[in-house]
């Protein structure tokens, strides 16, 4: 079992990622799993179902535990934080500089959804709408952040950030310390760089990106990670088009395989969730459950299998009868 990944002078491991918990608990909600049995969902009924449902966590992404790590863990200036994002990420620092009483501007692209962009100014944050793409967003953030003295606050290229979204495997693993695998969706690859920091190789992690934004399976085959057009419906959510650097050992050792599924078989998943459990995932959020549905993952027997639905930040309704 590997103690953990050294990320600048910062280790990410199950240690600092304990003691980020112990620093940002009282911030975050403790999300609940429930078990499903696997035939709800219409796959063999050996197979245990556990979903984390994240997208209860504030703000509705576990972008929140990450948020918190950064601004409790780093020194911020008077300038404020800064940051760019598809939407879930500006939402959870927007939240988390309002908590601590600090200033915030957030930069978003275009293809964020009016949902999103309507929860960063709701929580106070100064919003800038900029570009097509995620990556334009970053470049305007980083151009105010060189001019204001604004503390950059990466989506998921930095250590504190991992650490936060590391936090979720903990609790996963102490809700349910006897799962085998665990489906996550990858943008940037916060999350699963977190938890499979969290695991260290002592479960199967399995990444799930749309097949419209390939990123983590195109740096895995790269050696490195690589610059990707992105689009699908999980753009704003899962549409970094560059997987993290400091993730991508991790990645490497940690995250046994990544599954590419169809916008299509998102929609299914978003459906599903709704259908059965009366969830309404955004689809960034319903990735990793697409990958069961579809069969790009195929459990085993008996398998006992986690899903963290990680995003709700969505106006569709599945059900138009109030």
């Amino acid at each position: 079992m590997r103690r953990g990944s050294s990320v600048g002078q910062v280790t990410v491991g199950r240690e600092s990622i304990t003691r980020t918990y112990e620093l940002i608990r009282s911030h975050i909600r403790r999300t609940p799993a429930i078990d499903v049995d696997g035939s709800d969902f219409g796959l063999d009924s050996s197979i245990r179902m556990v979903f984390k449902l994240e997208l209860l966590q504030h703000t509705g992404s576990f972008k929140t535990r990450g948020a918190f790590a950064n601004l409790l863990m780093r020194e911020i200036p008077e300038a404020g934080v800064v940051a760019a994002s598809g939407g879930n990420h500006g939402a959870a620092v927007a939240f988390a500089a309002r908590k601590l009483g600090k200033r915030a501007r957030i930069f978003v692209p275009a293809v964020s959804s009016p949902e999103k962009q309507e929860r960063i100014r709701g929580y106070g944050a100064d919003l800038v709408v900029i570009g097509n793409r995620y990556a334009e967003a970053l470049a305007a953030s980083e151009e105010w952040a060189a001019q204001s003295g604004a503390l950059r606050i990466h989506a998921y290229d930095q250590a504190e950030t991992l650490l936060g979204q590391g936090t979720v495997g903990l609790e996963f693993e102490e809700q349910d310390p006897q799962l085998d695998t665990l489906l996550v969706a990858v943008g940037g690859g916060g999350l699963i760089g977190g938890i499979a920091a969290w695991y260290g190789g002592r479960i199967k992690v399995v990444g799930v990106e749309p097949e419209a934004a390939p990123t983590l399976a195109r740096a895995l085959e790269a050696g490195h990670p690589v610059d990707i057009e992105v689009g699908g419906i999980a753009a704003d959510s899962l549409g970094g088009g560059r997987a993290g650097e400091l993730m991508f050992s991790i990645a490497q050792t940690d995250v046994d395989c990544v599954r590419l599924v169809a916008d299509e078989a998102i929609l299914a998943a978003q459906k599903a969730l709704w259908t059965t459990l009366r969830i309404v995932a955004e689809p960034g959020g319903a990735a990793a459950l697409a990958a069961l549905l579809s069969r790009r993952y195929q459990p085993k027997a008996g398998e006992r299998v986690g899903v963290v639905v990680c995003g709700g930040n969505t106006a569709v309704a599945f059900n138009k009868r109030v």
